[in-house]
């Protein structure tokens, strides 16, 4: 049962990341998102959109990793080459997300809000995946 939570906790969290990427990357520049990024106006979101840009396909990226471990994951038998390199990449991927959230709250505690958004999934994710 743990490595089916594990697993919809862990999409949840790479869910999560193209969604913060499709904003980041592709509707920065919209007020509805630059605005829930905590943005003055849209001259700053103009200015910003190359590090928001940047910043999405990271997201994606972390996204990508999850996937990919969560179907070699499920790919091999237990103790097979997929199965670990799944678990591995998996527990990189979901560490990585939960560590990029505790850096945002190092930032500044206006940031504890979007932090535990980004941040919660992942390391839950991570901890079922420990003992998946």
């Amino acid at each position: 049962m743990v490595p089916i939570i594990a697993t919809v906790v862990a999409a949840l969290a790479a869910l999560l990341h193209v969604y913060i990427f499709v904003m980041e990357s592709i509707q920065w520049t919209q007020p509805r998102v630059w605005k829930r990024f905590g943005v003055a106006d849209q001259v700053a979101a103009d200015t910003t959109r190359p590090m928001a840009y940047n910043q999405g396909f990271y997201n994606l990226f972390l996204a990508i990793g999850a996937v990919i471990g969560l179907t070699l994951f499920w790919a091999g038998e237990s103790g097979t080459v997929a199965d670990v390199a799944g678990r591995t990449l998996l527990l990189f991927s979901l560490g990585s997300m939960a560590a990029a959230a505790l850096v945002l709250i190092t930032s500044g505690a206006k940031y504890l809000r979007p932090a535990l958004i980004q941040g919660t999934l992942p390391l839950i994710g991570f901890v079922l995946f420990l003992f998946a």
